[in-house]
């Protein structure tokens, strides 16, 4: 759903791994350089990069941390199904080349987040 609406024309192969703190903790250090456990983690592993679509195949990891997901989903009031659906979309969103280091970037994000929530009717 969302590669299709983001334009994605290709096959692409996406892993979702869902795991625990630690985990996530330990590769958030790894390949980020935080020493902190965070809710998702999106890893590019081919395909082009950019908002206006994938130009080759894209084969992509998202890591799900199931503890900060429960956390959030407390913190925010939704259910933790609703809450990992919005990680998977937000790391899709990266992986096809969205950021949100700014607050522009986070409201796009968010927008696009809700979008896609819709669709897929689980509430926010």
């Amino acid at each position: 759903m969302v590669l299709d609406g983001e334009g994605v024309k290709e096959p692409a192969t996406i892993d979702i791994v869902l795991c625990d703190d630690p985990t996530i903790q330990e590769l958030n250090k790894r390949f980020l350089n935080h020493d902190y456990p965070t809710d998702v983690l999106s890893f590019l592993l081919s395909g082009s990069q950019g908002m206006c679509g994938v130009e080759q195949r894209l084969v992509g990891e998202i890591i799900i941390s199931v503890e900060t997901a429960e956390r959030n989903s407390k913190r925010f009031r939704q259910t933790l199904e609703s809450e990992i659906i919005r990680l998977a979309i937000h790391g899709t969103l990266h992986l096809l080349g969205y950021d949100d280091e700014t607050y522009s970037q986070r409201r796009t994000m968010r927008r696009k987040e809700r979008q896609y929530l819709k669709l897929v009717r689980v509430d926010e």
